[in-house]
C-alpha cells in the first residue's frame, strides 16, 4: 500500500501554501463549545481532540473523509494476529527542537495507563488491550495485543496523541505499566498541560494560552516537520449561543464560527458573497442514555419505589413516545436525519436498511400500563446546553413528547463543563448523549456505551446507563476480534439488532456540521466534526 504524507496532504488540498500575504497574521474562529483541557489525554470528546490535533500529532491521522493517512507513523503492517509493526517518520521534532523518537510513543502509552487525572478511560480503550510495547530503534514500534485487534490502525487514529517523554524525570522506559514503566515520579497532570508548560507536541501549532471560559491562543511552531500552517496565530473563542456566533462574524471580530443556526443559513447565502457557509453530514449519533442498570435512580420518582428505566417495556415505550421526524424538521431545519439505528445505513456493522422507529404514542402508552406504569412516573432529563446542536430544545421537545404518554418529565440543562463531569460519576437518569463513529464502523459505539462495563479492560467505559445484556456481549465480544472482514461485519449487524431491540438507548438523529466564514476563506468540512485552523483556505 502507497502512503502519502497526511499533513503535507491536507494543507496542500487546503491551499495553504498559495496564501496571499495579507492573510498571513491572525486567524479568530468562534466556537460553538469549547474544549475542556488542553491535555490530550484527559476527556475524550471532539472539542478536545480538534484542539489537540493543532497541538499535538498522532501516528495515524484521518483526512476530511475520516480516510487513514500517515501521521508520526509512515507505515504499519501486520506480522501476526496479535503483532503490528509501526514504522515512524524520522526528522520529526517537538515544539522545543527535541527529535521525536519511539520512545516518545511508549511514553505515551504509559501516561494514558497512568493518567490519574483523566475524566473518563476512553483513551486506555486501545492501550489496554497492549500485551507488549517494544521499541528495536528510534523509529519503530512494535505492538503486541492480548487478543486480536484487527481495528487498530483506526484506533491508533483517534485515542494516542503523542506527547514528549521529556516532561518529567525518568530512568529506562519499559512497558510495565503496573510498575511505572520508568517513572518513579509523578505522571503529567491536566493541570500542566492547561497551564502549558508540558504542552510540547509535534503539530503545527504551540500553545500560548488557554483560559477556560475566555478563550484559546495558539502560535505557529517554527519547527514543525511539515508544511507550516499559513496562519502567524489562532485564536478561538468560545461563544455558546448562535446568535452571538453570528454577529461576531457580521461584525468582523470573528473570521469563521462553528454551526449557525440553520434558520439564518438563507441570511448568509444572500449576502452578496460576504459571507459563506458548508455544511457536512456526520456519523455523529445524538441520542439519550437511560439509567438502566440501577434499581434506584436519583433523577426519578414512582409510584411503587422501582426505577421504571430498567424494565425493558418502559424504554420502549419512551422510544415510540418521540417524534423525530419532528424533531429533525422543526428544531434541526431538516439538516439532521432521523436515527433508526447506531450508524447511518449501510456503514459497516449498520443494519442495510434499518427499520423506522414509529410515532406511537398510543402504543407507548399501552406499554408503560403493562409495565405497571398506566399513571406514569416523574424524570428529569439531564442535558448539556452548549455542546450538541440544539441540545437544550431537543430536551425540551423529548420532554413533551414524554409527558404525552404520562411521564412527568423536566429538564436540567447545564454547561459542558459542568456535565461531563457528573455524567461520568452517573449522577444522571436520562442524559443526553453524542457519538461519533471514529473508527468507521458500528463497534467504535458499542465498544464505549452499549458493552457490559469492564475498566481493567477499557470496556463499557461510557456506559453510564449500567446497560448490560449477556447475550450482547457475546456477540460484541466476537467480532472485536474477528479479523475476516465479513464475518466481523455479520456479528456487528447481529450485535447492533440486539441492542436496538434491548433499547440501552434512545436514538434521536445523526447531527449535521456547519462552518460559515467571511468574504475570502473556504472551509473544507470534515465528517468528524473537527475544527482546524490548519484547513481554512483561501475562497477559489
Amino acid at each position: 500500500m502507497k502512503f502519502r504524507n497526511s499533513v503535507a496532504l491536507l494543507l496542500a488540498s487546503a491551499g495553504l501554501a498559495a496564501f496571499p500575504a495579507a492573510f498571513a497574521e491572525t486567524l479568530t474562529i468562534a466556537l460553538s463549545s469549547e474544549p475542556t483541557s488542553a491535555d490530550p489525554h484527559y476527556h475524550k470528546q471532539t472539542q478536545n481532540d480538534a484542539l489537540a490535533a493543532h497541538v499535538f500529532e498522532s501516528l495515524i491521522l484521518r483526512d476530511a473523509e475520516m480516510n487513514l493517512v500517515p501521521g508520526l507513523a509512515t507505515s504499519w503492517k501486520n506480522l501476526d494476529d496479535n503483532t503490528w509493526e509501526i514504522k515512524l517518520r524520522e526528522g520529526v521534532k517537538f515544539s522545543n527542537g527535541e527529535p521525536f523518537t519511539s520512545q516518545d510513543v511508549l511514553f505515551t502509552i504509559c501516561r494514558t495507563l497512568n493518567n490519574k487525572t483523566n475524566i473518563t478511560a476512553s483513551y486506555t480503550q486501545m492501550t489496554r488491550v497492549l500485551a507488549d510495547v517494544q521499541t528495536p530503534d528510534d523509529h519503530t514500534v512494535i505492538l503486541k495485543t492480548k487478543t486480536p485487534m484487527p481495528l487498530l490502525p483506526a484506533e491508533l487514529a483517534r485515542q494516542l496523541p503523542i506527547i514528549w517523554n521529556g516532561i518529567i524525570e525518568h530512568g529506562p522506559l519499559t512497558f510495565k505499566p503496573e510498575e511505572g514503566c520508568g517513572v518513579t515520579g509523578q505522571w503529567p497532570t491536566v493541570v500542566e498541560f492547561n497551564n502549558g508548560s508540558y504542552a510540547i507536541g509535534t503539530g503545527p501549532y504551540k500553545l500560548k494560552s488557554y483560559v477556560k471560559g475566555t478563550g484559546i491562543e495558539l502560535e505557529r511552531n517554527e519547527n514543525y516537520w511539515g508544511d507550516k500552517p499559513h496562519w502567524e496565530k489562532v485564536k478561538f473563542v468560545p461563544v455558546p449561543n448562535a446568535g452571538p456566533r453570528l454577529t461576531g462574524l457580521l461584525s468582523g471580530d470573528f473570521d469563521v464560527i462553528e454551526n449557525p443556526a440553520a434558520r439564518d443559513l438563507p441570511r448568509l447565502k444572500e449576502s452578496g458573497g460576504k459571507y459563506d457557509y458548508v455544511v457536512t453530514p456526520s456519523t455523529r449519533l445524538i441520542f439519550f442514555q437511560p439509567d438502566a442498570g440501577r434499581a434506584e435512580s436519583p433523577f426519578v420518582k414512582s409510584s411503587d419505589g422501582k426505577n421504571p428505566l430498567q424494565d425493558l417495556r418502559v424504554r420502549r415505550a419512551i422510544n415510540m413516545a418521540i417524534d423525530r421526524e419532528a424533531i429533525t424538521k422543526r428544531i434541526m431545519e431538516g439538516l439532521a436525519p432521523p436515527a433508526y439505528q447506531y450508524m447511518p445505513d449501510g456503514m459497516f456493522g449498520a443494519l442495510p436498511k434499518a427499520p423506522v422507529i414509529k410515532y406511537d404514542p398510543e402504543g407507548a402508552k399501552k406499554l408503560l400500563a403493562e409495565a405497571g406504569y398506566a399513571d406514569g412516573f416523574e424524570l428529569t432529563i439531564s442535558t448539556t446546553n452548549n455542546r450538541y446542536i440544539n441540545d437544550a430544545q431537543i430536551a425540551q421537545a423529548v420532554a413533551q413528547y414524554l409527558s404525552r404518554i404520562g411521564i412527568k418529565a423536566s429538564v436540567d440543562a447545564m454547561p459542558a463543563s459542568v456535565y461531563f463531569p457528573k455524567r461520568a460519576k452517573r449522577e444522571f437518569s436520562f442524559s443526553i448523549g453524542g457519538w461519533p463513529s471514529e473508527n468507521g464502523e458500528a463497534s467504535a459505539l458499542f465498544h464505549l456505551w452499549v458493552a457490559s462495563t469492564q475498566a481493567d479492560k477499557g470496556i463499557g467505559t461510557s456506559n453510564y446507563g449500567g446497560f448490560s445484556d449477556a447475550e450482547f456481549d457475546a456477540v460484541y465480544s466476537e467480532a472485536a476480534v474477528t479479523v475476516d472482514p465479513e464475518k466481523r461485519k455479520a456479528l456487528l449487524e447481529k450485535a447492533t439488532q440486539i441492542a436496538l431491540d434491548k433499547v440501552p438507548h434512545i436514538p434521536l438523529h445523526f447531527e449535521s456540521s456547519i462552518w460559515a466564514f467571511r468574504k475570502g476563506l473556504a472551509y473544507e468540512g470534515r465528517r468528524d466534526q473537527y475544527t482546524l485552523a490548519m484547513s481554512v483556505k483561501p475562497a477559489p
